[in-house]
């Protein structure tokens, strides 16, 4: 009877155990990155009252009798299947479609999460949503990223500025009409910036002035000013393209011409890209389509890319890599700690943290916008709540028996 009453104890303490861990995962159904555990059960020891005896030609052999002293929590493991991604829209907000871990660094050590949930404070740190600085690899003023150092703190420079650049080609497309009258003249106009990201608007007048022949004239689009000498292009109708490469040159646009012009500062020619352009009987339609200078900039937005390059978006149009999140794989997940605030810690039977940028293989990729939630099956939960409670209630049942034998036997010597 005191057998059967400790093996209800043990029962007891197991599935109050169980509970626990079915309400915790209850309790997060809607923290975000949050893994469910599970609970595993076995048997303890088991008493030997008979030993197991072999078979004789008088007698068979026959097997040993033991009874059993109850049941042991044999482990608790945390289940890493991905959860259902949720659209934030927040640009902070990522999630890891995949496996891998976020690394968070607070007090000086490293953890790792599944919570996407970030900000950037006044400094510009991103971190976590507890403080836990975010870690990875800042780019260079040039956008150049060098994965192989070490991972540090993710700084988003919120006062960056993007220098201006001159203008140093323009590119036009279109169609120059080959029965066009000889004198007739078409114009487009494009805006470009010199060395100090201040803005000229140029005027290109292109007359038809011979057979195959067009006349480009650069002019202030402003004042009607010319800018620069007129350049003869001809149309090569065998390899259909235009020759000689036209430019403006930088001379034009400075101090030999009037103000406002004169305060421009090119320091160099501007080539006009007339290679997409044609020459056929259809409609002129030739326009000035882009051109690779800009004025200043200063970082409005980012954005985060599905291998972590944090990409700034500037006033001026400009876009430039800023950064790039570190993300870590682990031999043996389920190995992890679980150490509050959506964070794990590397132990002796995780494996060491395979740091590097996300792959889509054993590190996943990312998805800016979206957080993923808590992959708590609920229906699951609230069946083994059940399965708990009628476990814990027949356990109790045993201890209720035993006490009632027991109390038989008592009145037995009454």
């Amino acid at each position: 009877m005191l057998r059967s009453m400790n093996a209800g104890v043990s029962g007891l303490r197991s599935h109050q155990a169980m509970m626990d861990v079915v309400g915790n995962n209850i309790a997060n159904v809607n923290t975000t990155g949050f893994k469910s555990s599970s609970v595993s059960f076995t048997d303890l020891f088991s008493q030997m009252v008979r030993g197991s005896g072999s078979p004789t030609p008088e007698r068979a052999g026959s097997n040993p009798a033991q009874v059993g002293l109850g049941v042991k929590v044999a482990g608790i493991s945390t289940n890493f299947a991905q959860g259902a991604s949720q659209l934030t829209g927040r640009s902070t907000d990522i999630s890891i479609q995949g496996d891998g871990f976020l690394l968070a660094k607070s007090g000086g050590e490293t953890y790792f999460t599944r919570n996407g949930n970030l900000q950037v404070d006044v400094n510009g740190s991103m971190s976590t949503i507890d403080g836990a600085y975010i870690q990875g690899w800042q780019a260079n003023t040039n956008g150049v990223i060098n994965t192989a150092a070490t991972v540090t703190n993710i700084e988003i420079p919120i006062t960056q500025i993007v220098e201006p650049q001159q203008t140093s080609n323009i590119v036009l497309n279109g169609n120059l009409e080959s029965t066009r009258a000889l004198g007739d003249v078409v114009n487009t106009q494009i805006k470009t910036y010199d060395s100090e990201g201040r803005s000229l608007n140029v005027l290109l007048s292109i007359t038809r002035t011979a057979a195959n022949v067009w006349s480009v004239q650069p002019r202030n689009g402003d004042d009607n000013s010319v800018i620069g000498a007129a350049q003869a292009i001809t149309w090569n109708p065998g390899t259909n393209s235009w020759s000689p490469t036209v430019t403006i040159a930088a001379v034009a646009l400075n101090a030999s011409n009037p103000a406002p012009l004169a305060t421009r500062n090119f320091n160099g020619a501007i080539t006009l890209d007339f290679s997409t352009v044609t020459q056929f009987g259809g409609a002129t339609s030739v326009a000035a389509s882009t051109q690779d200078g800009y004025q200043q900039g200063a970082l409005q937005a980012f954005s985060i890319g599905i291998d972590g390059t944090v990409s700034g978006s500037f006033t001026n149009g400009q876009t430039r890599v800023l950064a790039q999140l570190a993300l870590a794989a682990f031999n043996n997940p389920g190995g992890l700690e679980k150490v509050g605030g959506s964070l794990f810690r590397q132990s002796i039977n995780s494996g060491l943290a395979q740091i590097g940028v996300a792959d889509g293989a054993n590190r996943g990729l990312l998805s800016g916008g979206t957080l993923e939630m808590s992959n708590v099956d609920l229906a699951q939960e609230f069946t083994n709540l059940i399965i708990a409670q009628r476990g814990f209630q027949a356990n109790s049942r045993i201890i209720s028996a035993s006490d009632e034998l027991l109390q038989d036997l008592v009145n037995i010597k009454r």
